[in-house]
């Protein structure tokens, strides 16, 4: 019988990093790295929980590498763990039957992967980690039993689902209404909120793919961002000159897709 991997990637995986956590088998801390409340409040969305809430999760979070390439999961999985990154990126995507690719959303250290709330759900789109990181990664079964305690965490991930609701909705508005200098400057900027600097490892080909268009429309479209000062583009590399500037070229899609994880990060204040 087909069972889904948490993580695909062609590196070797531990089998002690595939182990199971569930509420009544916590992890053994020997035989993984401890869980430290300076690390695990690098996620803004567990940093966002009081101490005591955030320790009562420790038992069954994983801090484990997320390596560029690796797929947390794919359409149509079984939903083994969600994901906290840390300084990861995931790029959430959409593979179409021609292997068109279309990213739908994108999420870093404010927010989590892979929420699933009744038993047997499965993936409706493709979790690939864009930029490599780190992240914590809890059992599905333990967070079902968590959020059915009711509680600040289960309120923390209402109001990220209500947040992610804001960004697909503008990600498709976006695609139908924008001009491709517009979607693309606010590709960098989702990646630039989730960067720990203003470099930005991509390559033309990735944006080009997650953009859906082809990648001689990536170098018109970047060499104008460049030209005006925006960014300074060289192989595999975008540097961001001008966030101001990429924000007006965005338009109002970006700074609406952003609402709801401003009113979310207020809440938390």
């Amino acid at each position: 019988m087909y069972q889904p991997q948490a993580i695909r990637s062609t590196a070797n995986v531990p089998a002690a990093a595939m182990r199971e956590i569930v509420l009544d088998a916590p992890r053994s801390n020997a035989t993984a790295a401890p869980v430290s409340l300076t690390g695990a409040q690098q996620n803004e969305l567990l940093r966002a929980l009081g101490r005591v809430d955030l320790e009562h999760l420790f038992p069954y979070l994983e801090l484990v590498p997320l390596k560029k390439g690796d797929y947390l999961y794919e359409f149509g999985n079984k939903f083994e763990y969600a994901y906290f990154p840390t300084n990861a990126i995931v790029s959430l995507h959409y593979v179409m039957e021609d292997g068109a690719t279309t990213e739908i959303a994108v999420v870093g250290r404010e927010g989590v992967v892979g929420v699933a709330l009744y038993a047997n759900e499965r993936a409706s789109c493709s979790a690939v980690v864009q930029a490599a990181g780190y992240g914590y990664r809890l059992k599905a079964e333990a967070l079902r039993d968590l959020f059915n305690e009711g509680g600040p965490f289960a309120q923390l991930l209402m109001r990220y689902t209500f947040a992610m609701f804001a960004q697909l909705a503008q990600n498709v508005v976006g695609t139908r209404h924008s001009t491709l200098e517009q979607k693309l400057s606010r590709w960098l900027l989702e990646r630039l909120d989730r960067s720990l600097s203003s470099e930005l490892k991509v390559t033309q080909e990735t944006m080009a793919t997650m953009l859906g268009v082809r990648r001689e429309s990536i170098t018109l479209a970047a060499g104008k961002l460049q030209a005006e000062g925006m960014i300074a583009y060289r192989r595999g590399t975008i540097d961001i000159l001008d966030r101001a500037g990429l924000e007006v070229c965005a338009g109002a899609c970006y700074k609406a897709s952003r609402v709801g994880f401003d009113q979310m990060r207020g809440l938390q204040q």
